[in-house]
């Protein structure tokens, strides 16, 4: 493998490029972990989600403790329209660093879209304050009929500065019970 190649490739972006020189070595059983991890993003960022997927498995079975690799994993398994996995994979992530804010983000968003709300408002909690976060514990104490979903529906309208967003998340979880003119 021309390692010069592959470096020029990936510094400019060329996907291609860098797939080619990279395919041979990825497809060895016996493939470095870091030919696996940076093949499965090569083809993420050329729109093989599903390559992308079965390269980073791979590459977690070969050292499951790679931290990067489970959240690439869960990344590619989103573009895949694998939620399962990517839940999956984003918990294996943030267990791994549990200061890794972008596991612990998309963790919650893929929880959320798979209607896990317990989940989500588990980790949405490690973000309390943040302006997605703040949406996102209202939904799921409104999902889940929380004692505490009028007090968080009450902050929202009086001062997250996001209006449209919050609008949006009142009407996702009113169930038929918002008006159609406000």
């Amino acid at each position: 493998m021309d390692m010069m190649a592959l470096q020029r490739a990936l510094r400019v972006a060329d996907w291609s490029a860098a797939e080619r020189i990279m395919q041979t070595a990825a497809r060895r059983t016996d493939a470095q972990l870091s030919i696996l991890y940076n093949y499965g993003k090569v083809l993420f960022e050329l729109g093989r989600a599903a390559d992308a997927v079965q390269c980073l498995t791979r590459a977690v079975n070969a050292l499951p403790s790679h931290g990067n690799a489970w959240f690439e994993l869960g990344r590619a398994a989103i573009a895949a329209q694998d939620l399962r996995l990517a839940q999956d994979a984003f918990t294996r992530a943030l267990e791994l660093c549990p200061t890794d804010r972008d596991a612990r983000r998309n963790l919650g968003r893929v929880a959320l879209r798979r209607g896990a709300h317990a989940l989500a408002r588990e980790v949405w909690q490690g973000l309390a304050g943040d302006e997605e976060a703040d949406l996102a514990l209202y939904r799921c104490a409104a999902e889940l009929g929380a004692p505490d979903a009028a007090m968080r529906r009450a902050a929202l309208l009086a001062s997250h500065p996001n209006r449209a967003a919050v609008i949006r998340t009142l009407v996702r979880v009113s169930k038929g019970a918002v008006p159609l003119s406000l």
